[in-house]
């Protein structure tokens, strides 16, 4: 015999089950509207042969 009855169980369950749907929903939903294009910058492959490879930049810094 349990002391917890089996209605409260199954309620727990719907109530969770429905919190991560929503979760899910506003994670899609946000990954939709911010991070809908790759921000890879043009010139980026050369960019990084370049800094590995320790050629000189063509930018020069200041202090």
């Amino acid at each position: 015999m349990s002391l917890i009855p089996k209605d409260y169980n199954q309620r727990l369950v719907r109530e969770i089950a429905i919190i991560l749907i929503i979760k899910v929903a506003l994670l899609l939903m946000i990954k939709h509207i911010w991070f809908d294009a790759p921000t890879i910058p043009q010139n980026f492959d050369t960019q990084v042969a370049e800094h590995i490879a320790g050629s000189p930049s063509q930018i020069k810094e200041t202090r």
